[in-house]
């Protein structure tokens, strides 16, 4: 029998021949755009028109958008849509509105959340025309370029309830103890700050921030003898503005006074407890971007030779610099 005799050769296809040949091309983004404007929450008028930030919270399946009052305050439980838009002078003198969309997910966000995130950021990039850079983000190591948009985040425990999930009734009362952590965000200049809910017990301290113990009738500000003015600063207004919901009796405690041993007491904490050396990883790590490393580069055969080259090394890429007849990737 010959070498090849008996064998079956597998059958080649085209992919022409097949239902993703459209898949990238002008049909399948206009399909996309069409399916796009059928959002509601595009379509207030200032969406891709204008320049500013725009939130939204997937809740139930849907793009609500998120009370401006909010900005800035997550919840881990929580998928959410941010929009940021600027205008960016062009190579011809003029103007124009680059966007980008971060789609944040919180630490105990279920799939549902996350992949209905993920799917409304590219349905909003169509709505843009294609012209958005997108951005994942994760509470655990969010970017400097999200974390930027923030003079103060806010990072709270909790969410909405998810449609793929059946939640039963709590039979416990819910913890009447709230332990919030303070400290510097470096990528929103010298005075910003992050305040994120931390588990109510004294392991969660840190000698570094300062942390705001809510109890209910009274709250408490714990300064780590290592911390910042601007940090004291910064609690300090947080407690403020908690105030002004409720009347609650305020105190503060700097670490090095006895009387801080009453906050460690609170949270847990027993006569073996130490009253000093605190010391807590921070809730999240920062994705420092190096803002001159992003490069463009054109795949090209216009001289009949296939060619890869650098067109350009910027700290930003807009849309303007790239060419529709050509291979374009951003490094």
């Amino acid at each position: 029998m010959a070498p090849n005799q008996g064998l079956v050769h597998p059958k080649e296809y085209d992919i022409k021949d097949s239902n993703v040949e459209l898949i990238g091309s002008d049909i399948d983004h206009q399909v996309k755009y069409n399916s796009a404007l059928t959002e509601p929450a595009w379509k207030d008028g200032k969406v891709g028109v204008e320049p500013g930030l725009f939130i939204w919270r997937i809740e139930q399946f849907e793009v609500i958008p998120w009370p401006k009052e909010k900005y800035g305050q997550f919840y881990d439980g929580d998928s959410f849509i941010v929009l940021f838009s600027e205008l960016i002078g062009s190579n011809d003198g003029t103007e124009k509105l680059v966007h980008d969309i971060f789609f944040w997910l919180g630490k105990h966000t279920s799939q549902d959340e996350a992949g209905t995130a993920a799917y409304k950021t590219v349905e909003l990039d169509e709505f843009l025309k294609g012209s958005a850079t997108q951005h994942r983000e994760i509470q655990e190591a969010p970017s400097d370029d999200f974390l930027a948009l923030f003079p103060r985040i806010s990072i709270r425990s909790g969410g909405i309830e998810s449609g793929f999930r059946h939640v039963e009734e709590e039979e416990e009362p819910k913890q009447t103890l709230t332990l919030l952590r303070v400290f510097k965000n470096p990528a929103a200049g010298a005075n910003g700050v992050v305040v994120h809910e931390v588990e109510p017990t004294w392991t969660s301290l840190d000698d570094t921030d300062v942390f705001v113990l809510d109890v209910g009738d009274k709250i408490w500000l714990w300064q780590g003898k290592d911390c910042s003015p601007m940090e004291k600063a910064k609690a300090a207004q947080i407690v403020h503005d908690m105030t002004v919901a409720k009347h609650s009796e305020v105190e503060v405690i700097a670490q090095a006074e006895s009387r801080s041993r009453r906050i460690v007491d609170l949270l847990g904490g027993d006569d073996e407890t130490p009253r000093e050396g605190f010391h807590c990883k921070k809730p999240f790590t920062p994705r420092t971007a190096d803002k001159a490393s992003k490069k463009l580069f054109r795949l090209s055969d216009a001289s009949g030779q296939l060619s890869f080259g650098l067109v350009k090394e910027a700290e930003r890429i807009l849309h303007d610099d790239l060419e529709s007849d050509d291979r374009i990737e951003r490094r």
